[in-house]
């Protein structure tokens, strides 16, 4: 899949979220939609979208956070979901419903020509730790808002404040060898768990009074299915599914037993949640 116009440096990107990931997400949009649901919530809550606004939402996926912004800025505002795959963005035009004020550009919001000085918010749930030159990408969005404008989203904080990953990759790594370790600044889950990097990135593209707020959550990754579950969740989506992606299926029998272990200790009744480590970030233009 190619995006014209898409900035090359974000090419490996696009690829990725055009593939097998990709197709994850949207065969799993109504439980991750669930999973992620306390950080959807937060989220919306503290970017505070009013009646009328216009909005940006960066990386939106499915559309979950895009149909819940179109709900808080009724019929005189506006929410435009921007993200680079195609098959999310065609779930998330499919579970729409009529009449939302709300649209999906299969574009990349680094180089995309927004309308500028014309958007009043730009949020994000978990997609903008994905930009090669995210300073680029930040001061194209910049431009696109009004004076008064501002930013909310939330993003990874490190790794190993992270059990919601780490507790079924480390089992999975007692069999599998382990996934390529990106660079600090490389594009991904947690590219931005350096405030410092965050921080500078956002100031750097021209917004002001940048503030990031730790906050840590629970997900059930069962989503009330019980520990089989939750194992299975694993084995389809995150950095556990990657580690053994193409083992032989003795390693992953061997895996999906470690892992099973590994999750025991946070059953309870159907349930399995898992700590979660994420920032809050807010911006003003």
């Amino acid at each position: 899949m190619e995006i014209p116009g898409a900035h090359e440096l974000n090419a490996d990107q696009i690829a990725y979220w055009n593939g097998p990931a990709g197709q994850r997400w949207v065969d799993r949009q109504e439980t991750q939609d669930i999973v992620l649901k306390p950080i959807s919530e937060i989220l919306i809550k503290r970017a505070n979208a009013k009646a009328g606004e216009r909005i940006i939402d960066v990386g939106c996926g499915c559309g979950a956070t895009s149909l819940a912004l179109a709900e808080k800025v009724g019929p005189t505002g506006h929410v435009l979901g921007i993200d680079v795959s195609a098959a999310m963005l065609k779930r998330a035009r499919q579970v729409a419903p009529a009449g939302l004020p709300v649209d999906f550009a299969l574009a990349d919001a680094t180089v995309y020509p927004f309308e500028q000085a014309n958007f009043d918010l730009v949020v994000s749930r978990f997609g903008v730790m994905f930009f090669a030159e995210p300073a680029l990408s930040f001061a194209n969005l910049h431009r696109a808002m009004r004076r008064t404008g501002r930013v909310a989203f939330v993003c990874w904080r490190e790794p190993r404040e992270n059990p919601f990953f780490m507790v079924p990759l480390q089992a999975a790594y007692r069999h599998a060898p382990r996934l390529p370790q990106p660079a600090p600044d490389d594009p991904g889950p947690f590219s931005f768990a350096s405030a410092e990097r965050v921080r500078r990135i956002l100031s750097e593209s021209g917004f002001q009074d940048v503030a990031m707020e730790p906050y840590n959550v629970s997900l059930d990754i069962a989503v009330g299915g019980g520990l089989e579950a939750a194992v299975q969740s694993t084995l389809e989506i995150g950095p556990a599914s990657r580690a053994l992606a193409e083992q032989s299926p003795a390693v992953t029998t061997a895996a999906t037993n470690s892992i099973r272990e590994a999750l025991e200790p946070f059953v309870l009744a159907e349930t399995v949640y898992l700590p979660a480590a994420i920032w809050i970030v807010t911006a003003n233009a």
